[in-house]
């Protein structure tokens, strides 16, 4: 079964950590920590981090070290628009070791549903339509990617009204959900989520930093926030 889906049938919410860079020591410093998955990138901006990333064929290697590091789940953001994302790149993807990708909606080309081996999650942001999320299951989608912060709110607070909103996308989506820390997540944010119902907290570096050390204590208070759960 893939890492992903195993991951999201887990009772206890699961820890995963975008990485700001493809970097083995970064993912290393995580996975110590206590993450349960991983998420690199290629062939996109990254707005959170500052950082730009290339092709598939600058990363190969790092992604198989960083494979051979855990049994967790490793995604990856293929593409930052639909002319980026090749699909000569994606069936190269789970040679790497890679188990699922995670992308905006609006991004995603329609080859991305046909790519034997990985699980597909997808991302809504601020002013995406809603209402179009119930049929994502029929398109074989593993998980929903909670990107719902406008860019001008991101590392404030998390609030109620955010809490309301995942739960809304958990109720309505029909398929596991994933919150991606565009608030300033906290341990004490921790057990509200859980009680939203999402699978999966998404923390990049708006919670974590750049560094080995400030991804190290983000992961270690998150981890044993959930772990008093």
């Amino acid at each position: 079964m893939n890492r992903l889906h195993v991951a999201l049938n887990r009772e206890k919410l699961q820890l995963f950590v975008s990485l700001p860079e493809n970097n083995v020591k970064l993912a290393a410093a995580a996975l110590a920590e206590g993450a349960d998955g991983l998420k690199v990138h290629i062939n996109v901006s990254h707005r959170a981090s500052g950082n730009h990333f290339g092709p598939l064929s600058q990363y190969q290697d790092p992604f198989r070290e960083i494979r051979s590091l855990f049994d967790g789940p490793l995604g990856i953001v293929p593409g930052g628009s639909l002319q980026e994302i090749s699909a000569v790149e994606a069936r190269l993807l789970p040679e790497t070791g890679i188990d699922f990708f995670s992308i905006y909606a609006f991004h995603m080309p329609s080859f991305l549903l046909r790519v034997p081996g990985l699980a597909r999650t997808f991302a809504i942001d601020s002013e995406f339509d809603t209402s179009l999320i119930e049929d994502c299951r029929s398109f074989g989608i593993s998980a929903l990617e909670a990107s719902i912060v406008p860019g001008s709110e991101y590392g404030s607070p998390l609030s109620f009204a955010d809490l309301l909103k995942y739960r809304q996308l958990v109720r309505h989506s029909g398929v596991p959900v994933i919150v991606p820390s565009q608030r300033n997540i906290t341990g004490e944010d921790i057990p509200a989520l859980a009680d939203c119902g999402i699978k999966v907290l998404l923390i990049g570096a708006i919670v974590t930093g750049k560094g080995e050390e400030s991804i190290r204590r983000s992961v270690a208070s998150l981890r044993n926030a959930m772990d008093r759960l």
